[in-house]
C-alpha cells in the first residue's frame, strides 16, 4: 500500500524517487574574474587549484571559502561516476539552484546552460557520460552586480547597506543524479477542487509517446495508509489530464480530510508508468485538499474565514546566508514560529528551499511565496523577472502550504510605479500570468503599498507606538481611497487605481531592535525586555482592534547580518520568552 515515501535531504520531496545520488560535498573550484577560463579550455582541462563545499557560495563559512568580494565569474569540477547498469537510460542532473547563470560541460562537452538563481533546472547528460571510467562535470557560473538581474536582498555594491546583505553567487542548493528509463513521468501538476471533491491531475510524459507506444500510467492515492482510488491511463501523447473523484472519501468525516493549519491532512500519491505492463517508472508525491477564496473582504480557507498571523523570514543563517545548514535547520525555524503562535510565514526576497516547503505542507504553516527583487526597470529586468518567475510559479505550484503569491514587494524596481503606466502595465500583465497559470490562489502586486490589481490589499506600517499605528489605520475609507499615506509616506493605491473590496493585511510591522545589538531595526531602538514586550504587545493590539484588517505579518523571525530586528538572534537564540510571543499572538 502506498504510503508517504520521505528520504532524508531528499532535495525535491514533492517529486520523489527511490534511488538518487547525492552530489554535494567537495568540488574543485576556482575564480575567473576575467571571465578567461572558457577561451583557455577549463571546460575540458579544469585549471582550479581551490575547493569549496557544494551547495554553500564561496561567500559563507560553510563553504571552506569564507570571502565576501564580488567575484563575476567562478568554476566548478567534480568526477562522475556512472555504474555500467545506468547504460541506456537516461541521467538526469539536477541542479535546486544557481545563482546566476550556469553553463554545464560532461567531459568537456557543452550540455547547457540556465538563467536565474531561484529556480530549479536539470539536464540529461546520458548522451555525454562514459560508463567505463571516470567522468568529470564542470560548471562555470556568471553573477553581475547588474541591478536588473533578480537578486531580492542580495547587495549590488561592495558593501552591506540597509538591509541589504552580502551576494550568493554560484550553486547554493543541492546537486545531484537520477536515473531514469527513456520513457519516465517528467512533471504531474496536481490541482484539488475542494468545493466538487475532486482532484485533476495533469501528467508530462517523456520519451517515445505517441499512439503506439503501448505505455500506462497508473495513479494510486491514499490517505494515512489506506487506498482511497486507483485510475488508470493509456498514454498516447506527452501531456494528458485526469480528474479524479473523491466524493465518497470526502463525505467521510470530511473536516480530517481537509488541510489547514492545525489538521495538514495530505493524500498520498503514486505515479507507476508502465510500458507493455513492466513497471519502467514509479514516482511519488502527495496533495492537500484545500482551497484558498476571497470573499467579502475575508480571505478564505476551505470556505471559512481565517485570521493569518505570519511572521516575515528571510532565510539565512550565519555561516551558510541563504543555504539552510541542514534539513534540520529548516524544521528547527517551522517549529519555532510554531511555537510562537504564528500560523503562516511569508518567505521575504527568496524562493526557499523545496524541502522547507515539505516541512510546511506537513506542519500546515501557511506560506506567501515572494519572488526576488530587481531594482531597475527596462526591457532587461521585465524579461529576466517573468522567465524565472514563471519556472518558480510552476515549480512550487503542488504544495498546499503556498496560499498566497506574491510578485513584488514595495515598488521596489518599480520605482516609478504611482504614476508611470509602463510598471503599472508590467505588474498587469503578471498578475495576469501567474493567475493564468494558478487561478486559484490570491496574487499580491506590489506588497505594501501601491497597488494595481490585486487579489489583497497590503499594507507596511512600521509605526513604534499603538496609538500612532491606530492613528495611521484609524480611517478604512482614507486608507483604501487614497485620501491620506498611510504611513505617512505612501499610498495604497497607485494613480488610476482603486479599492475593490479586497481583504486587507498588515503584511510588515514591527522591526524592534535594542539598543544594546550593533546594527539597525526600525524607529527608535529599546533598552529593556520590558519595553520589547510593551511595544510588542502594543502594536499588536492596534492592528487586532482594527476591525477592518483580517492578518498581519511582523517584521522579522531572526536577525540578518547587519539588521538585528529578529526575534531571535542569527543563531536561533530567542530574544524575549517564547511563550509571550505565543501569548500575545494568541491572545
Amino acid at each position: 500500500m502506498t504510503t508517504r515515501k520521505y528520504i532524508k535531504n531528499y532535495p525535491r520531496p514533492q517529486f520523489v524517487r527511490d534511488h538518487w545520488v547525492d552530489l554535494n560535498g567537495e568540488w574543485g573550484f576556482a575564480f575567473d574574474d576575467a571571465n578567461a577560463g572558457e577561451a583557455a579550455g577549463w571546460q575540458r582541462s579544469f585549471k582550479g587549484d581551490r575547493t569549496i563545499v557544494v551547495p554553500f557560495t564561496y561567500e559563507t563559512k560553510k563553504s571552506g571559502i569564507g570571502e565576501e568580494a564580488h567575484h563575476p565569474c567562478v568554476w566548478y569540477n567534480r568526477k562522475l561516476d556512472i555504474p555500467a547498469e545506468a547504460r541506456g537510460k537516461r541521467v538526469l542532473l539536477h541542479f535546486q539552484a544557481v545563482d546566476y547563470i550556469a553553463k554545464v560541460w560532461v567531459n568537456g562537452e557543452y550540455v547547457g546552460s540556465h538563467q536565474g538563481g531561484y529556480s530549479a533546472f536539470s539536464f540529461d547528460i546520458a548522451p555525454y557520460v562514459r560508463f567505463e571510467s571516470a567522468n568529470e562535470l564542470t560548471v562555470q557560473v556568471i553573477d553581475s552586480k547588474d541591478a536588473t538581474q533578480p537578486r531580492g536582498k542580495q547587495r549590488w555594491v561592495d558593501d552591506n547597506f540597509e538591509c541589504f546583505y552580502v551576494q550568493t553567487t554560484g550553486i547554493w542548493q543541492s546537486v545531484w543524479l537520477e536515473y531514469v528509463e527513456r520513457d519516465y513521468v517528467d512533471a504531474v501538476k496536481i490541482t484539488p477542487d475542494l468545493d466538487a471533491s475532486t482532484v485533476r491531475f495533469e501528467y508530462q510524459v517523456k520519451g517515445e509517446v505517441h499512439a503506439d507506444s503501448n505505455l500506462r500510467l497508473e495513479t494510486i492515492i491514499t490517505m494515512k495508509g489506506r487506498q482511497v482510488k486507483q485510475a488508470s491511463l493509456k498514454i498516447d501523447r506527452p501531456w494528458l489530464r485526469l480528474e479524479v473523484d473523491l466524493v465518497h472519501e470526502m463525505n467521510g468525516p470530511w473536516k480530517r480530510r481537509y488541510w489547514a493549519p492545525g489538521h495538514p491532512n495530505l493524500y498520498d500519491v503514486e505515479f507507476r508508468l508502465y510500458r507493455d505492463d513492466v513497471l519502467i517508472d514509479q514516482v511519488y508525491s502527495y496533495f492537500g485538499m484545500r482551497k484558498i477564496s476571497i470573499e467579502k473582504g475575508q480571505v478564505l480557507l476551505n470556505n471559512m474565514p481565517i485570521y493569518q498571523r505570519l511572521i516575515l523570514d528571510q532565510g539565512y543563517w550565519p555561516e551558510s546566508h541563504l543555504t539552510p545548514p541542514s534539513e534540520e535547520a529548516l524544521i528547527e525555524d517551522i517549529d519555532l514560529m510554531m511555537q510562537m503562535g504564528y500560523n503562516g510565514v511569508r518567505k521575504h526576497m527568496k524562493i526557499e528551499d523545496a524541502r522547507f516547503l515539505y516541512w510546511c505542507d506537513v506542519k500546515g504553516v501557511l506560506v506567501w511565496s515572494e519572488m526576488a527583487a530587481t531594482f531597475e526597470f527596462n526591457d532587461r529586468a521585465i524579461e529576466q523577472f517573468t522567465a524565472e518567475w514563471m519556472e518558480i510559479v510552476r515549480q512550487q505550484y503542488n504544495h498546499p502550504s503556498i496560499i498566497t503569491w506574491v510578485p513584488f514587494n514595495e515598488s521596489w524596481g518599480l520605482m516609478n510605479i504611482f504614476k508611470d503606466g509602463r510598471q503599472q502595465q508590467w505588474t498587469e500583465s503578471i498578475y495576469h500570468l501567474t493567475k493564468a497559470f494558478d487561478p486559484n490562489r490570491p496574487v499580491v502586486t506590489n506588497d505594501g503599498w501601491e497597488h494595481t490589481v490585486s487579489d489583497i490589499l497590503t499594507l507596511h506600517d512600521y509605526a513604534e507606538t499603538k496609538d500612532v499605528l491606530l492613528n495611521h489605520l484609524a480611517s478604512k475609507d482614507e486608507v483604501v481611497n487614497n485620501e491620506k499615506a498611510f504611513n505617512g509616506r505612501k499610498y495604497a493605491f497607485a494613480d488610476g487605481y482603486g479599492y475593490k473590496g479586497q481583504p486587507i493585511i498588515v503584511s510588515e510591522f514591527g522591526g524592534i531592535a535594542f539598543e544594546s545589538e550593533k546594527g539597525w531595526g526600525y524607529g527608535k531602538q529599546v533598552v529593556s525586555e520590558q519595553d520589547f514586550v510593551e511595544r510588542f504587545r502594543g502594536i499588536h493590539e492596534a492592528i487586532k482592534m482594527t476591525k477592518y484588517i483580517v492578518g498581519y505579518c511582523y517584521t522579522q523571525l531572526t536577525d540578518v547580518q547587519q539588521e538585528v530586528n529578529g526575534l531571535l538572534t542569527e543563531e536561533r537564540k530567542p530574544k524575549i520568552p517564547i511563550s509571550t510571543i505565543q501569548e500575545i499572538n494568541l491572545g
